[in-house]
């Protein structure tokens, strides 16, 4: 017996040693056989980061776990992920680990945790989930060589996933979140019952048109399962969307060519409160306590075939009479209700798929709302016939139901208008095959939010609708300090409204006043049918002011006073166009800072960094008032600081703006030209000034006249580079040039064209050598460099470089007299020895042909030549004697 129990004790000890040692011994061809089975089976890339093997944590089980698992598309999606997962578990028996890649691999359990699941239709029917290869067995031959995965499941579950599905063919999107689904059944058998639990978060587009957007779904569903047939049918189940809840009964079965479906749905009772139950959760909030009246019935049907040309057919109706609901927090019931609407398909054919709205009416208080309509061929050219009419006070609504709004609704609400219209028109701006008529207006209406600045008083607007154009007859407009009178008209609120278009319009605005600070808010904005929704925000250095992108429209303003910032422009009229996120300004006119500015240019917020592009044109401007309104006219010309007067300028700029859309300084680039008509020079109000001002004795800055002086600049890269230009002082022509930084940092050269005397000081007596006539007619340039900044400047008077050249002209004046006093005392001397008696009577020869005075003259010219050398020698070498002496 001892020996028994001690070989049985062997045993074990070595089955738990192979137990722990197995994963590490079999695990890699275990791995590789595993990889066999999938590629044998899938036509696209699967792959995993890591693989754990356990036969101890579902024993009798073995447990392996695959992390970071992906599935690849390959063609036609190549590079699409269809699938991937944080983590997937498959629990087999034992002897599944030791079958080879060519054998097929039973699962008993599958769990797939934090998976991301992406199917895809395309337009040509092709789907990326056909990634099955095709079985090279025959039905002689039952047994594959391929291998293959035996499904063999008892339970499964997908938890916190992420499923979407995407049919190009019929612009239908559905996305699942937060997907937690739980299914337990015998997939061994052909007929097993399968008892699921899903929850999760459902959203569903058909053709741009959002049905569903993060609704609660729940459901708790008891199938039949068919598998040799592949018939699926409902049992016990029971669904929730939101709070609504919604019961099924029927059939879907997948054939060789198409699939069939045999489905009803129903609300399983008729109280009202379904219906306020499929509102989102986030504005129905809670139910509880809600009284009702009347009934809400959500019957359906949905039977026929799926294949390429056809889809079951529809009768999917929505009904409620003489309805009525109370919240008992607030104080108005909403009353008289009544809802008949059909979505109906009877062919098969998709496009032969309408819905109708026969009746929606509802009434708080005295205020009765109605709307009627029918919208057919739903999936291609949609054709629309709508009528509405009613009044409706709009603060009764927050009174009436909890809706949860960063605003206030009021104002009284009146419409009484027809539409009918096909989409493809509205896409393709056909407008005149639009035909509308009635009117609608809104009266005493106040947006009232934190997210702006004041209150948006609307006393009265009014629109007409007729065929072609919705024309706006009026809009009184009152925010902070800004009122406006705005008419016009809409060209395609239709295309604006159920078709995701820009909203085009053209309008006319007049004002007394308006204030661009009351409107200066930043936002994120979206285009409508995005499904996501604008928000505004209060303007600040963090957010960004975007230009909206769903704008395109004209407006032709003027007003008698126009504010932004602290600067005020008094009768400005022009024209701004808004469209692709950008606002061009054309012809802008207005009087400011004493004189008149013409604006031409636009603003963009389309890029990350908004940009601007301008031209400016002011005329007559006061210097000073310029000079405090415009930050940059203080950093292209400080010493504009120091000036009284008048000036005309002309500015090309454009560069980055900021968020709030402030200039920024450093990446301006363009050019100005500038005239001063008139101005005075205060040089205490510009250190600069004031110490050149000191620093020249001969010039006072005080009583510079600058009228009519003309300058060009041009700047790039944050440097203002100023084009050399001429002035007079007191008749001293004076050369500036040079550049200065944004950041106050100069380099600037001034060039006077001064009279010699004003350097008598630094040449000593040289001056005294020259008549007073010569001293008066000579000037000499005197160069001056400007560095540092503005406020703290260095002044470099180069007076070296003038005495150098004055002494270097007096020389010169020196040496022309003394040349022309040498000539004057060789003349002189040539005239005395050339005839010294006078006679100029000629000499008779002698017998050998020679004149008698011969050796006379001789003698005199040799005189000549040597009272030249005396006087040259007198003029050039007195140094060179001096020296030698």
């Amino acid at each position: 017996m001892k020996k028994a129990l001690k070989i049985i004790g062997i045993i074990l000890v070595v089955l738990i040693i192979l137990v722990f040692l197995a994963p590490i011994l079999f695990k890699g061809p275990i791995e590789r056989s595993i990889k066999k089975s999938i590629n044998n089976n899938v036509n696209a890339t699967v792959s995993w980061e890591k693989l754990d093997l356990s036969l101890y944590k579902s024993f009798p089980d073995a447990l392996v776990t695959l992390r970071n698992l992906s599935v690849v598309n390959k063609e036609p999606f190549a590079g699409d992920t269809l699938a991937s997962g944080e983590e997937i578990r498959l629990s087999m028996d034992i002897p599944q680990l030791f079958k080879s890649g060519d054998e097929p691999l039973s699962i008993n359990e599958l769990i797939l945790n934090r998976a991301f699941i992406n199917v895809k239709v395309d337009s040509l029917g092709n789907a990326n989930y056909d990634i099955a290869k095709e079985s090279t067995s025959t039905a002689q031959d039952t047994t594959s060589s391929d291998g293959g995965l035996s499904l063999d499941v008892q339970h499964y579950e997908i938890n916190d996933s992420r499923i979407n599905y995407l049919d190009e063919a019929s612009k239908t999107y559905l996305r699942l979140s937060e997907f937690n689904h739980k299914g337990t059944g015998d997939f061994s058998a052909s007929t097993t019952t399968l008892e699921t639990t899903s929850t999760g978060l459902i959203s569903f587009e058909m053709d741009s048109v959002n049905y569903l957007k993060n609704h609660k779904l729940k459901l708790d569903a008891d199938f039949e399962l068919d598998l040799e047939n592949q018939k699926y049918t409902f049992l016990e189940n029971e669904a929730y969307i939101n709070q609504l809840p919604l019961t099924f009964n029927g059939f879907v079965k997948i054939n060789e060519n198409n699939n069939e479906i045999d489905l009803t749905f129903k609300t399983p009772s008729s109280d009202f409160k379904n219906f306020l139950a499929v509102i989102p959760e986030t504005y129905a909030k809670n139910l509880d306590g809600v009284d009702t009246t009347g009934d809400f019935m959500l019957n359906g049907i949905i039977k026929g075939v799926i294949d390429e040309t056809h889809i079951p057919t529809l009768d999917i109706s929505v009904k409620s009479d003489n309805a009525s609901f109370k919240f008992a927090e607030l104080p108005k019931r909403v009353e008289n209700i009544h809802i008949d609407a059909l979505l109906k398909n009877e062919t098969g054919i998709v496009a032969d798929t309408y819905l109708n709205l026969d009746k929606l009416n509802f009434k708080i208080d005295q205020d009765v709302f109605s709307a009627t309509g029918n919208f057919k061929n739903l999936t291609e050219n949609m054709l629309v016939n709508l009528a509405v009419n009613g009044t409706l006070n709009l603060g009764h609504l927050e009174q009436a139901y909890p809706l949860d709004l960063d605003m206030d609704l009021n104002g009284i609400l009146k419409a009484n208008f027809t539409t009918n219209f096909d989409m493809n028109s509205i896409e393709k701006e056909r407008y005149q095959n639009v035909k509308s008529n009635g009117k609608a207006s809104i009266t005493n209406f106040k947006y009232v939010s934190p997210e702006i600045p004041n209150d948006v008083n609307i006393a009265k607007a009014s629109l007409n609708f007729n065929s072609t154009k919705v024309n706006l007859e009026e809009m009184q407009i009152t925010s902070g300090q800004t009122d406006a009178n705005v008419s016009g008209s809409l060209e395609n609120l239709m295309g604006y409204m159920f078709s995701d278009q820009d909203l085009k319009g053209r309008f006319n605005v007049q004002s007394n006043t308006f204030s661009l600070n009351d409107f200066m808010i930043a936002s994120a904005e979206a285009k409508p049918g995005t499904g996501q929704k604008t928000r505004t925000t209060p303007a600040s250095k963090e957010e960004a002011i975007k230009i909206p992108s769903f704008l395109d429209a004209r407006l032709d303003f003027t007003a008698n006073k126009v504010l932004y910032d602290n600067l005020t422009l008094n009768n400005a009229k022009g024209t701004l166009i808004i469209k692709d996120e950008t606002a061009r300004l054309e012809n802008i006119t207005s009087n400011i800072f004493g004189g008149n500015i013409a604006i031409n240019g636009n603003v963009s917020t389309k890029n990350a960094t908004p940009t601007f592009d301008m031209k400016l044109g002011l005329n007559s401007i006061d210097i000073v008032q310029s000079f405090n309104g415009m930050e940059i006219i203080q950093n292209l010309a400080p010493i504009a600081k120091a000036l009284q007067g008048n000036l005309n300028t002309t500015l090309n700029l454009k560069g980055n703006l900021t968020k709030d859309l402030t200039p920024i300084m450093a990446s301006l680039a363009g050019d100005a030209f500038a005239q001063i008509l008139d101005a005075k020079v205060d040089s205490e109000k510009m250190p600069l000034l004031s110490r050149l001002d000191g620093s020249l004795d001969f010039i006072n800055l005080d009583n510079l006249n600058l009228k009519d002086l003309q300058t060009n600049l041009t700047f790039s890269d944050g440097n203002i580079n100023l084009k050399p230009f001429d002035f007079d002082v007191k008749g001293i022509k004076v050369t500036a040039g040079g550049s200065h930084s944004f950041e106050n940092v100069m380099n600037y050269h001034l060039d006077l064209n001064i009279p010699a005397k004003y350097l008598g000081s630094e040449v000593g007596g040289q001056l005294a050598k020259l008549s007073a006539t010569e001293i008066e007619s000579m000037n000499v340039n005197l160069p001056i460099g400007l560095s540092g900044s503005f406020d703290n400047p260095n002044i470099n008077i180069n007076t070296k470089q003038a005495v150098q050249e004055l002494t270097q002209r007096i020389i010169e004046v020196q040496k022309d007299k003394a040349i022309e006093s040498t000539k004057d005392k060789i003349k002189d001397f040539i005239d005395k020895n050339t005839n010294p008696e006078g006679n100029t009577n000629t000499t008779p020869q002698d017998s050998t042909g020679a004149t008698p005075n011969t050796t006379k003259e001789k003698d005199r010219e040799d005189k000549i030549k040597e009272a030249a050398g005396n006087v040259l020698k007198d003029l050039f070498g007195k140094g060179k004697n001096k020296d030698k002496n």
